[in-house]
């Protein structure tokens, strides 16, 4: 039996559409309570995570016009952005290319996904352009001051991620952790938000394809194709969406190993529209594999786990008890706090992505929160280690789907 998405967008302006989010969903199957295919229209996927493909396309301006002939270099509270393609000569104002993953000049673990942030949040922001007739012009923008932003992610959404951990003696530092790494399997690190992910279900991609639309970061968009590096194994996508109907809630930085980093939230609806669609969503957690591999590459396999054991029920955010605080002449935590969450004494759960490094590096357990453990076997001997740090966010995934889901239900969002 097949439907139509006619059929569905009907029952939706009836309002006879049943909608669930992959949460909703996933539970009820866990429960052998999940609705046939009969009773299901859309499921709402969703996925977050550090996505380092992403850049942002922008014209802004930084001058009366005939102040400089064009841009040669351009920075934003120090971070480098590329100038052009266009000149616009004379015109005082820039076309620049930013990169998620562009660090600044004057603190590493400030970059692109921290400014991206910063601008949609409305702060000022220090711009430095050098231009090409030798002049330095400075000034300080805000989002009033951009006439055009998008966001242009070249790989987001990957179907299924990897886990890293440590079995060197030395530390390693790498963008797949939030610090440094310890050695001697210290602790694991993942990424991927499992069985919410829309990629991993929808597996082939029968419904997710080129022009289809989705929420960036909670605005609209539109799925450009395929990503860099996507295979049939591990596909990921192309989107892009207009970076000033962003939510900043969703999309900001997370520092690493390796400097500042970018993280996205996206949100992909699921038509029911056959019943190889419908089947496709009945995964689970526990039955969608992880590769674990050592944190000096991905061509260095240890051991495999599943996203059940990464994420079951495990705590999606800390709990903070001020009164076990010992005020830190240097508090471990505002120092290694991926997102800036922690500062001043202070946990601001908006910023807070559920990462687990509070919980796991606070010297006085002034942070509780269970992100559990995982059985290996590497190197022929059986460990137990730490989850210490995710680098993806099912809280967002779940907040964006269900935004979706009553954007869909309200009509402000066709399929």
């Amino acid at each position: 039996m097949n439907r139509s998405i006619d059929e569905i967008n009907e029952k939706i302006s009836n309002g006879e559409a049943n909608i669930y989010t992959a949460e909703e969903f996933k539970k009820l199957i866990k429960r052998d309570d999940a609705p046939g295919f009969d009773e299901v229209d859309v499921v709402t996927c969703g996925t977050c995570g550090v996505m380092s493909g992403t850049a942002a396309i922008l014209n802004f301006i930084v001058s009366e016009p005939g102040e400089f002939i064009r841009a040669s270099e351009v920075y934003l509270n120090g971070v480098p952005a590329y100038a052009g393609p266009c000149p616009n000569e004379w015109l005082g104002s820039v076309d620049v290319i930013l990169h998620g993953t562009a660090h600044s000049i004057h603190d590493d673990n400030y970059g692109g996904g921290f400014l991206l942030k910063d601008l949609l949040e409305g702060r000022e922001i220090d711009v430095r352009v050098e231009s090409a007739d030798g002049k330095t012009i400075e000034n300080t923008i805000t989002m009033e001051d951009v006439t055009r932003a998008q966001i242009v992610g070249a790989r987001m959404a990957f179907k299924n991620y990897t886990a890293f951990t440590n079995p060197n003696s030395e530390e390693v530092s790498s963008i797949f952790a939030a610090i440094p790494l310890e050695g001697n399997l210290r602790g694991l690190t993942f990424s991927g938000c499992g069985d919410l992910n829309p990629l991993q279900n929808d597996v082939p991609q029968n419904v997710i394809k080129e022009g289809s639309k989705v929420l960036v970061n909670g605005a609209q968009g539109y799925i450009l194709g395929n990503g860099t590096r996507s295979s049939d194994e591990k596909p990921n996508l192309m989107l892009s969406a207009d970076l000033t109907k962003m939510d900043p809630y969703y999309i900001g930085g997370f520092k690493t190993g390796q400097g500042g980093e970018v993280y996205d939230t996206v949100a992909i609806p699921i038509p029911v529209l056959n019943e190889e669609i419908y089947n496709n969503l009945l995964i689970t957690d526990d039955m969608v594999d992880i590769p674990v591999t050592d944190i000096k590459g991905r061509h260095l396999p240890l051991d495999s786990t599943d996203y059940g054991k990464l994420w079951d029920d495990y705590d999606l955010r800390p709990r903070y008890d001020d009164s076990k605080c010992l005020t830190c002449d240097k508090c471990a935590v505002e120092g290694i706090c991926p997102t800036n969450a922690f500062t001043r004494g202070r946990l601001n759960l908006t910023y807070c992505f559920g990462c687990g490094m509070c919980a796991n590096y606070c010297r006085h357990q002034s942070f509780k929160m269970n992100t559990g453990s995982v059985d290996l076997t590497i190197n022929g001997k059986d460990v137990n280690v730490p989850i210490i740090c995710r680098q993806s966010d099912r809280l967002r995934a779940n907040k964006l789907s269900l935004k979706l889901k009553k954007m869909i239900e309200n009509q402000e969002f066709k399929l």
